[in-house]
């Protein structure tokens, strides 16, 4: 059973990799086996994420904003320079937005829709000889998507183009594992519930009691229970899984109300 979730001798990119969900999901690759490539947009905070997880495995980072096609396709090549193969894309790097309906800014849809839903497509389009040269019938490569359970019911706040872009990731996620299955590339989303990061440290901050007392589970996730999920997709358990949202939320998608 353990060697069914080893990921031993594999490399994955972690985008976002630096902090938040995307560093939670990094170490838990490592911490199976696999060696890690993280990617966000400052510098200094990949610097910071490489001391971190260092301990854990192999691990190196490429700075990059990914909201454009032409920093895409320079990750891919200097992640290309290193390895000659890829098992696994995490595409997890996003932003958010909220505002009042009157007072919504263009600029933050096309800033969303850039970083949420443009770069995952991209990202995956210039891996592709990387994951190729890895995938096999009885051990696809992979690629996660990290949508959000705002994508998957209406949120509670005025976050428009973010509950609109993670929702339009679960389908391009399906689209995708549709397209990429016959190639040997598995495609799946994970539609995290309120975890603690910086992108959600302003609503927890008001909400996460109001939250623990209403969700099924009582409680915030924990950084395990991201790794645990992106280990399980990335490992053989999952190499007949493509095209699915999985929400790892304890239970708020199924919760009236909440």
């Amino acid at each position: 059973m353990s060697d069914l979730f080893d990921l031993s001798g594999r490399t994955a990119v972690v985008t976002g990799g630096s902090r938040g969900i995307g560093l939670m999901m990094a170490r838990g690759l490592l911490q199976a086996g696999a060696s890690v490539v993280i990617s966000s947009r400052k510098a200094a905070g990949c610097e910071a994420a490489v001391a971190s997880l260092s301990e854990y495995g192999e691990v190196w980072a490429v700075p990059a904003d990914l909201s454009s096609e032409r920093e895409c396709l320079r990750l891919a090549a200097e992640v290309s320079d290193r390895v000659d193969r890829l098992h696994l894309l995490v595409n997890n790097a996003g932003a958010v937005w909220g505002a009042p309906l009157a007072e919504f800014p263009e600029s933050a849809w096309d800033k969303l829709v850039d970083v949420n839903l443009k770069a995952p497509f991209f990202l995956t389009r210039a891996f592709l000889p990387l994951r190729l040269a890895s995938a096999s019938e009885d051990d696809p490569a992979r690629v996660i998507n990290v949508g959000s359970i705002d994508g998957l019911r209406v949120p509670a706040f005025p976050t428009y183009s973010y509950s609109a872009t993670k929702a339009a990731l679960h389908h391009l996620t399906r689209v995708l594992a549709v397209e990429l299955g016959p190639r040997w590339i598995t495609v799946n989303a994970i539609a995290p519930g309120p975890f603690e990061s910086k992108m959600t440290e302003d609503v927890m901050g008001v909400f996460e009691a109001a939250v623990r007392e209403r969700a099924p589970l009582r409680r915030i996730g924990r950084d395990d229970d991201m790794a645990g999920t992106a280990v399980f997709l990335a490992s053989r358990a999952a190499a007949y899984i493509t095209g699915a949202v999985i929400p790892v939320d304890g239970g708020i998608t199924v919760t009236p109300g909440l």
